[in-house]
């Protein structure tokens, strides 16, 4: 590892555009590169709109084909549910496989003395939450089966949430600052120019912090520091850091690499409600789908970077809610597109959405996901970047659109097409349709193939059993809810419509018009 410069890279200067720090189109001098923005803006929302109106009209004037147009995508999605199957299949072998190895022999074994040289920057973004979600992630830190001196904590407060988050971090910092290499408190302030209040801003403020007080102090080269970014109810295993460092010092380029784990909303969910279980393990199915495809793959959470590629680009950008995703982005672009996300295919827990009743469980689930799915707008920013790059190959432009607009178009209409509007062509169709062997058959045909795309939640039930945690001691009726988490799946229809579709759909439309949103932070509810 290097030790003589804590300047970070001296690699040759990146591919920094002014626009590579717009949040939206009116971050960008007006004229024709603005409306260019503002037409990509407009375009997911317009694409999926599009879809559904094409599709009520079709099954109106056409009827016949679009009983053909429905069978066809009914075909498609079958083929790739089994697709996507098969890869949440591997990616649970693979990180049923890394939970059980030993990182800390196998990180010893393979890289000996050099691991001593890589430390860990862990960034913990908090408002309001309770003790108890504070004090179980530092818990968890604590608990790591590597050097704790080697390992660097800063508590990031907001000075909006008042006197009473920061006096709970200064008692974690007395609590647990000696049992690592570094703690720091940092306080983020209130309405700094260019910032939108979130996380993005608040752990930006808290690196340059940790720079200054933590890692210059020690002089520590910033290529040899990971950062971890978590959320702060990540509780990370036993083993986290070293099959982290593992890949870190294993990868070819890690200058050029951030590194994924797969997050488990699990830490309550014994106590969360059905839909919302549903809604938890849903998201993790997918992210684990998404580390069997690493050319898709973009930072989402809890993430790790190198410092010094992260200070390359001024830390995560300020003005974004999503900047979990945006930080890919910014190094992708930056790089000429030499950047990628490496899966490590091994687990951190989050909490399940939960809430002091039913109805607002239901209100966070839909927020958060509809904060979720404003990552769309990313897709004008990788759009606009794919237009205006320089040296990009074109096969790689062709394939950030493609799947970028893919994906948030399927989010937003696929389920709507499968349950709802399969039905359109009989309802719309007219007498003479609905008296014709088509219309008869079309029903059946669709339901035999959406029943066959569905048997896979069978599969998804068993391995939701496999990432529980343990089952509370002092929570009754084990064996009833133990069937609940098997009997559950049979919500995902209406989950995959409600948590799914209309949250993306509206994310979608506020963007066309212009109505963007801003940061919400999601509630911490932990049952005692």
């Amino acid at each position: 590892m290097a030790e003589t410069s804590n300047q970070g890279s001296t690699e040759a200067p990146l591919y920094l555009p002014p626009s590579i720090s717009a949040g939206r189109a009116s971050d960008l001098p007006a004229g024709r590169e603005r409306r260019l923005y503002r037409a990509l803006e407009i375009l997911p929302g317009a694409l999926s709109w599009g879809t559904l109106i094409f599709a009520v009209a079709i099954s109106a004037v056409a009827p016949v084909a679009a009983s053909y147009l429905i069978i066809a995508f009914d075909l498609y999605w079958l083929l790739k549910t089994v697709s996507l199957s098969i890869h949440h299949r591997h990616n649970w072998a693979r990180m049923r496989a890394n939970v059980k190895l030993d990182w800390r022999a196998k990180l010893e074994a393979d890289f000996g003395g050099r691991r001593d040289g890589v430390h860990h920057l862990v960034l913990l973004p908090y408002y309001r939450e309770d003790e108890v979600v504070v004090r179980g992630t530092l818990e968890a830190l604590a608990a790591a089966e590597y050097d704790l001196s080697k390992i660097m904590v800063v508590l990031a407060a907001e000075a909006r949430a008042g006197d009473e988050a920061l006096a709970l971090g200064r008692k974690m910092e007395a609590e647990f600052g000696a049992r690592f290499g570094g703690f720091l408190v940092s306080v983020h302030p209130a309405d700094l120019p260019g910032e939108m209040a979130g996380k993005g801003s608040n752990i930006a403020y808290a690196a340059e912090r940790a720079r200054l007080e933590l890692l210059d102090p020690r002089g520590l080269d910033y290529a040899d520091v990971l950062v971890s970014a978590f959320d702060i109810d990540t509780v990370a295993g036993p083993a986290y850091f070293s099959c982290l460092t593992w890949h870190f010092l294993g990868d070819p380029d890690p200058a050029r690499a951030s590194f994924q784990p797969v997050p488990l909303y699990n830490n309550n969910i014994w106590h969360a409600p059905a839909f919302s279980r549903v809604a938890a393990l849903s998201s993790t199915y997918w992210q684990m789908i998404e580390q069997e495809r690493p050319e898709r793959l973009v930072t989402f959470s809890s993430h790790a970077v190198p410092f010094s590629t992260l200070r390359r680009v001024n830390y995560w950008q300020r003005n974004m809610v999503s900047e979990d995703s945006r930080i890919f982005w910014n190094l992708f672009f930056a790089h000429g597109g030499r950047y990628r996300v490496v899966p490590i295919a091994y687990p951190i827990s989050m909490d399940a959405n939960l809430a002091p009743s039913i109805l607002q469980t239901a209100q966070n689930v839909y927020k958060q996901h509809r904060r979720w799915c404003w990552g769309v707008e990313n897709v004008a920013y990788a759009l606009y970047h794919c237009l205006r790059h320089p040296t990009m190959p074109l096969k790689t432009r062709l394939h950030i659109a493609f799947v970028q607009l893919e994906g948030f178009w399927s989010l937003a209409t696929n389920p709507l097409i499968i349950l709802l509007l399969g039905w359109l062509p009989i309802i719309l169709g007219g007498r003479h349709f609905n008296t014709s062997v088509l219309a008869y058959n079309l029903p059946t045909v669709t339901s035999v193939l959406m029943t066959v795309a569905m048997a896979g939640l069978l599969l998804s039930a068993v391995i939701g059993l496999t990432l529980l945690p343990p089952y509370p001691a002092n929570l009754p009726h084990r064996r009833r809810r133990y069937v609940a988490m098997f009997a559950q799946w049979i919500l995902v229809p209406i989950h995959i419509i409600v948590f799914g579709a209309l949250p993306g759909l509206e994310a979608q439309t506020r963007l066309m018009f212009g109505r963007y949103m801003g940061f919400w932070v999601t509630p911490k509810e932990r049952k005692k």
